[in-house]
């Protein structure tokens, strides 16, 4: 087996997920994973690229950095490729102005867009925020619309303290909703 180096010769960076990989969220911030954190600063003192991606959606960019410095990480905001930021850049490139059923915790990433008269849905893991009214409000918004647009920030437990709640369950079903009523006025 040739060794690392020749593997490695076409190779000018590296994508990490986050969760799971570089550490196990949990009570009190989570903790690294053994020799994550090491890992991450031998590939940056390296030649290479180093990114990080992560499908957090009850967290901002800011607030998965900074437990990742604390936990020892070099790492910064630019480095790290999220659902939110990545909703946002559609949203601004649509003139796309949304309401938004998502977590507290990742409302900070919608400060710059516009939420008035709202013209979509972004959804995610809204944790407690999945209520009857939040979710009528979000299924209103889609029945007045021509074309209805229904963005979904990740799919997966809406809360790690409910893991059997899945945010999937709740796009899919607002998603089939408006979709029937679609077809049925179309008749």
């Amino acid at each position: 087996m040739a060794p690392w180096g020749k593997r490695l010769a076409g190779v000018r960076g590296v994508l990490l997920d986050i969760s799971g990989v570089l550490y196990d969220s949990g009570a009190g911030g989570g903790t690294a994973i053994a020799g994550s954190v090491e890992a991450v600063a031998r590939l940056k003192r390296s030649r290479l690229k180093v990114r990080f991606c992560t499908n957090e959606s009850q967290k901002s960019r800011a607030e998965l950095v900074g437990q990742l410095q604390r936990l020892g990480f070099d790492i910064s905001e630019q480095e790290v490729t999220a659902p939110a930021p990545a909703a946002c850049q559609i949203l601004k490139e649509q003139g796309l102005r949304p309401y938004l059923l998502i977590h507290d915790g990742v409302r900070s990433e919608f400060d710059q867009i516009d939420t008035s008269n709202p013209n979509c849905v972004v959804i995610a893991d809204a944790g407690e925020s999945f209520s009857y009214q939040n979710m009528n409000n979000a299924f209103q918004v889609l029945m007045e619309l021509e074309k209805p647009v229904l963005i979904s920030l990740g799919k997966g437990p809406s809360d790690e303290h409910h893991p059997e709640v899945k945010a999937d369950g709740y796009v899919d079903n607002l998603a089939e909703a408006v979709d029937l009523l679609l077809q049925h006025a179309d008749k």
